[in-house]
């Protein structure tokens, strides 16, 4: 695909912060509408090029995203309440954020533009931690969260013909706009500062994926559009279903004094138990780059420089 010009909302985020800069060295224009809620200086880096463009205001705001939407060949909306927690705390504007604003978005895009959209695969739910989801297993998400965000992709395909959804497995890895309360940041983390977690349903499963293989996945969904449009891909690594124990024991061996207990009576609020088959997208020739190993090495050396835990969704 030639030079884009792409608008990224929310795109001095978690996920922005890194996908941004490699848009601009790939040629492409950029303009990224972010509110900066987190006051994150995450973008600084990319103000002296000149295909960058950055707009202070709200996803939810019609008379601004019908201007930007007027300029741009694509979009990729970032921009939502990310995680349970943050949902939870306004579900009203988790609602109008993370559904309501992209359906809009796509109403006001006409049949030559594109979207890729970013969903989450927490979005299969519960599940059984034996079984295993792939892109036609149903949708059953168990927070308010993954309602919102399954809502925004059926609107997604069912407005847009030019479309691909990237179903993106649980990110880790160290951003300019970092996040501590995603599960191998934290539990890496607490192994780094603390030295011990204790783990609810030590046996639930999910997909783990770093942020730079997620960005990846959208240079590689730009650069394919046309053989993967109206695809849907789960993205994360086949070798990281992996259980909250699993991951202990893999965080261990890089932090040897870090020990994690089991409460077999508490119960965790977060009951997704899942393993995902990213098959789909790795038989195009996307391949991922970035191991859990070599995750977990880059958040320990991440935690010599920070040390406040200031960087979350809540």
């Amino acid at each position: 695909m030639k030079h884009q010009r792409i608008l990224v909302t929310g795109g001095a985020g978690y996920i922005g912060s890194m996908l941004v800069p490699a848009l601009l060295d790939q040629g492409h224009q950029v303009i990224v509408l972010d509110n900066f809620i987190y006051h994150q200086t995450s973008l600084l880096d990319c103000v002296c090029n000149e295909n960058f463009q950055i707009v202070r205001g709200d996803a939810r705001d019609k008379s601004l995203i019908t201007d930007l939407v007027s300029k741009v060949d694509g979009v990729i909306p970032l921009a939502a309440l990310v995680g349970d927690a943050a949902c939870d705390l306004d579900p009203m504007r988790a609602e109008a954020v993370n559904h309501h604003a992209v359906s809009m978005l796509v109403a006001l895009m006409d049949k030559s533009q594109w979207i890729i959209y970013p969903n989450t695969n927490s979005g299969y739910g519960k599940g059984q931690g034996t079984s295993m989801c792939d892109e036609n297993s149903p949708m059953d998400p168990i927070s308010l969260y993954g309602r919102t965000k399954v809502r925004a992709e059926v609107a997604v395909r069912r407005n847009c013909e030019n479309h691909v959804v990237l179903r993106l497995a649980t990110v880790f890895g160290i951003s300019p706009r970092m996040r501590l309360d995603l599960l191998v940041n934290d539990f890496v983390y607490r192994a780094v500062n603390d030295g011990f977690v204790v783990l609810f349903e030590a046996d639930f499963k999910r997909n783990y994926v770093h942020i730079s293989d997620i960005v990846r996945a959208f240079l590689w969904v730009i650069n394919s559009f046309e053989t993967m449009k109206g695809g849907v891909y789960n993205v994360g690594l086949s070798k990281a279903n992996l259980s909250k124990r699993e991951l202990c024991e893999e965080i261990r061996k890089q932090v040897p004094r870090f020990v994690f207990f089991e409460d077999r009576v508490g119960r965790d609020l977060d009951q997704r138990n899942y393993i995902v088959s990213n098959a789909k997208i790795e038989k195009t020739g996307f391949k991922f780059f970035v191991s859990l190993s070599g995750g977990i090495r880059e958040l320990i050396k991440g935690y010599q420089i920070i040390r406040r835990n200031q960087f979350s969704n809540v």
